[in-house]
């Protein structure tokens, strides 16, 4: 596995090794031991969660507030995303800057967001299978959400925006600037 610490130096994309051969590939997707010996700290996840979208749907930019943040390993498994994280760590260097990575299952790179992020991704292909790992439980009551759209943020989704295909939760989120209010 190789690691690469990304513009924002906590976020990484990882990129597997992949065995190829006449009956098809194999690559190890997660390794704790290689993770955490790169990251300098433990991260134990705790839960696996999936979804499939079709062209254009947006999901995000979705963060848990504490006790129930969470860090995130994200990877595609069909299709192709444009994968973003945004930094809401107040004291961070780097707060309000985002790293955007395109994620595919040809690429087979994984993304590790840490916790103090919000994260959302844009399917780029026909459809996409997303898969990622949190390290902490999901809890309805600690979710919150920036608006995908926020023109401080400014993120470029690699789509027109009416080609975007968003939730009504997505589309009525907070603005950037009212994340200072929340912690």
């Amino acid at each position: 596995m190789n690691f690469t610490r990304q513009s924002i130096p906590d976020v990484l994309l990882i990129k597997p090794s992949v065995n190829i051969d006449r009956r098809g590939y194999f690559s190890e997707t997660f390794r704790k031991d290689l993770l955490e010996e790169y990251l300098g700290y433990e991260v134990n996840f705790v839960q696996d969660n999936e979804s499939k979208s079709a062209k254009g749907v947006l999901r995000g930019l979705h963060f848990q507030i504490p006790p129930f943040a969470q860090a995130k390993l994200v990877r595609v498994i069909a299709g192709s995303v444009l994968d973003v994280a945004v930094d809401i760590r107040k004291a961070s260097k780097t707060f309000g800057q985002y790293v955007a990575a395109e994620l595919t299952s040809k690429n087979k790179h994984q993304l590790f967001v840490p916790r103090g992020f919000a994260h959302g991704f844009v399917v780029l292909s026909k459809s996409a299978t997303f898969l990622y790992k949190v390290d902490n439980r999901y809890s309805p009551k600690h979710e919150r959400g920036i608006a995908f759209n926020d023109l401080d943020l400014n993120i470029d989704w690699k789509l027109p925006k009416e080609d975007l295909i968003v939730s009504t939760k997505d589309s009525n989120q907070i603005l950037f600037e009212d994340i200072k209010n929340l912690f």
